[in-house]
């Protein structure tokens, strides 16, 4: 079968691969019919993420048609299309049954504390990941689901990581009706997080970041405010400034480890790799939410250290909040406002790529080329329209 395949730093290719075996009862293979890129893959490809092994394929953004089951698989059949979440989920364990499905003690039992991720190194398991023809899917029964009739595929692709980890960002803010909201990041799970703080009552979104393009698809589909912190000489002066001084009620980090903005956190986080990536949305989610506010992270970091101000987390009292989205938990209610309208997924997708073009799919992403907000990979025999 045609999969992505991970030669290093900035190289990837398609190449031919075995085909996936059912290696467990509770297993099943799918036939991969969409699968995205995520920004957190480029922290792969771009050789951020420790144990990112050379042959391994990405990818934990994928819907699919299961063509095997294990023999102790009972709540899915072949020919049914599925919405498979980025965490792999044993449902049994003691994080699984309170809802903490990201969290995961089984499905990566070599780590303390991330869960199992498709195609996310061997820091998150090990597994091989959907951007591919084919795929293994652990503990079937857990976290597939299957795709409402009707559903667009390419709203279905976004429901296994991008929607659920904006919704969960906005979600873990806490927010009470009439807050200001300032989201870090105008990647998809920011324009996602900002359009999903509407929905808990927001009165004012803020959405700052550094590309235009992007901004200007976040003041659209968010909608939001709009700032670009290049042309602001001080983001946390700026923003205590346009909230009465007081700062924002809730701040979203949607950035994580390879934030712009900060010559000492790009040395310290990627260039010398001597942080887990550069904190500089964290930082400034820090410093201009208000006091007794809640800062809400959901933009990804490794497993090591970074330097952040927490004086100014106590001294402020200050709420954090942070986590993988838990997808298996929130996918009822996503579904629900897909369907009625109220969140409008396929929206963020700019690119359609074959997978035989995953290189060139990567370059793009990375170098934000083509106005791309998210880009999704479509094997060539499926059709694409």
């Amino acid at each position: 079968m045609l999969a992505m395949d991970y030669r290093g730093p900035y190289r990837v290719r398609a190449e031919q691969k075995p085909m996936p075996e059912i290696l467990h009862p509770e297993d099943a293979i799918v036939r991969v019919t969409r699968s995205c890129i995520c920004g957190s893959d480029l922290h792969l490809y771009h050789g951020m993420v420790p144990d990112t092994r050379i042959g391994m394929t990405f990818g934990h953004e994928f819907t699919g048609i299961v063509v095997e089951v294990g023999s102790e698989v009972r709540n899915l059949a072949v020919g049914d299309h599925v919405i498979v979440p980025f965490n792999i989920a044993c449902g049994k364990c003691h994080f699984c049954q309170q809802g903490l499905f990201g969290n995961c003690h089984e499905s990566n039992s070599q780590a303390t504390a991330v869960g199992g991720i498709f195609g996310y190194s061997h820091t998150a398991g090990g597994y091989d990941g959907g951007q591919a023809e084919y795929v293994r899917v652990p503990y079937a029964d857990v976290g597939p689901t299957k795709i409402p009739a009707g559903m667009d595929l390419d709203d279905a692709v976004l429901l296994t990581d991008v929607v659920p980890t904006g919704y969960q960002a906005a979600e873990m803010g806490g927010i009470q009706r009439g807050d200001t909201v300032v989201v870090f990041g105008a990647g998809p799970v920011g324009i996602m997080a900002a359009r999903c703080a509407w929905l808990f009552g927001a009165g004012r979104v803020i959405v700052i970041d550094h590309l235009e393009y992007r901004l200007d698809f976040a003041r659209q589909y968010g909608p939001a405010e709009v700032y670009n912190f290049r042309s602001i000489e001080d983001p946390v002066y700026f923003l205590k400034k346009i909230t009465d001084s007081l700062g924002a009620d809730v701040c979203i980090d949607a950035v994580g480890g390879d934030a712009a903005g900060s010559a000492l956190h790009t040395l310290l986080g990627t260039k010398l790799k001597l942080e887990a990536g550069a904190a500089t949305a964290l930082h400034w989610a820090i410093n201009s939410v208000k006091k007794g506010g809640i800062v809400s992270i959901v933009g990804v970091y490794g497993p090591t250290g970074n330097l952040v101000p927490i004086g100014n987390v106590v001294n402020k009292g200050i709420t954090i909040r942070a986590n993988q989205a838990s997808v298996k938990r929130l996918l009822p209610r996503l579904i629900e406002h897909v369907q009625a309208g109220r969140i409008n997924p396929k929206a963020l997708i700019t690119h359609k790529v074959p997978l035989e073009e995953v290189s060139d799919a990567y370059h793009i992403f990375s170098a934000k080329l083509d106005g791309c907000i998210k880009p999704v990979l479509v094997p060539s025999s499926i059709n694409v329209a």
